[in-house]
């Protein structure tokens, strides 16, 4: 019960602040919370070193600080846009990239799989297409029943609903589908044992979630990758939709190439601290 109150107490001082002071406040934690869990500051430098992006010892420090303040953002993001009311978040939305696809597949009327990576604010994308159509989230219960009960709130702005990553949360989202509406998934998690395939991620080999192949399958459904780009100044995000093909989906592989593609726009905004391949040896 303490822990709910003092997370209550933080939820509603996020509520008032704000973005730039919400990310001095990401900036700090991430800080913290790493220097506190150095597995998992290991764990975001390993990933770092394996996309080759940083090759240069120093260059690639600094890339680790960076990711760290970015991912401390978007935790502290996260608890402000649950705890802010609806048209406080959508006031920090500066731009839709790509708003054209979504139009053409409303109108398709096969319903859409939103994909969205753990890439900037993920939490912003789904609450920005909620505010005019019904979209239906799947999501991971969390361990903590009062933590499930404050999420489940935060994250039911206007026409946004929760499914559970079980057998009926999936029924909710071909439910969604065939009723021409809008679903949304995290393709970059790893996936439940029996539910992905092999395919390589920024040259590694990760267990894939294949859920939203199956789903576009059955249903027809257009499938658009869409992230929000935190900018530098703390003056708000950019929406990025694109619409991807039957052909770059298909296979798990084509839907990391797309990921892959995406991630390295602004690769410091995603989260590496996530242990993507951390099945590898397990399921050899």
């Amino acid at each position: 019960m303490l822990k709910k109150i003092i997370f209550l107490i933080i939820n509603l001082v996020l509520s008032k602040v704000s973005l730039r002071v919400i990310h001095n406040i990401g900036h700090l934690t991430g800080k913290i919370y790493f220097l506190l869990n150095r597995n998992q500051k290991t764990t975001l430098k390993n990933n770092l070193i394996i996309t080759k992006l940083f090759k240069n010892p120093r260059d690639l420090e600094a890339a680790v600080n960076r990711n760290i303040s970015e991912i401390g953002k978007t935790f502290i993001e996260s608890f402000a846009i649950w705890a802010s009311p609806h048209s406080r978040v959508l006031s920090w939305i500066r731009e839709i990239q790509g708003e054209n696809c979504i139009k053409r597949a409303i109108v398709k009327g096969k319903g859409i799989i939103f994909l969205t990576p753990h890439l900037g604010c993920y939490e912003i994308t789904s609450v920005y297409y909620g505010s005019k159509n019904p979209i239906t989230i799947l999501y991971r219960i969390a361990r903590k029943p009062w933590m499930n009960e404050i999420i489940d709130i935060g994250r039911s702005k206007g026409l946004v609903k929760l499914a559970p990553t079980t057998n009926a949360g999936i029924k909710k989202l071909l439910y969604a589908l065939n009723n021409n509406e809008a679903i949304g998934i995290l393709p970059d998690q790893v996936a439940d044992k029996g539910q992905g395939v092999w395919a390589n991620f920024f040259g590694r080999k990760s267990y894939t979630m294949i859920l939203a192949q199956r789903l576009a399958e059955k249903t027809g459904a257009t499938v658009i990758l869409a992230y929000a780009e935190r900018l530098s100044d703390s003056s708000g995000f950019i929406i990025h939709c694109k619409e991807i093909t039957n052909k770059d989906y298909h296979k798990a592989q084509d839907l990391n190439d797309n990921l892959e593609k995406i991630i390295r726009k602004i690769p410091l905004q995603y989260l590496w601290s996530y242990d993507k391949f951390r099945r590898l040896q397990k399921n050899k």
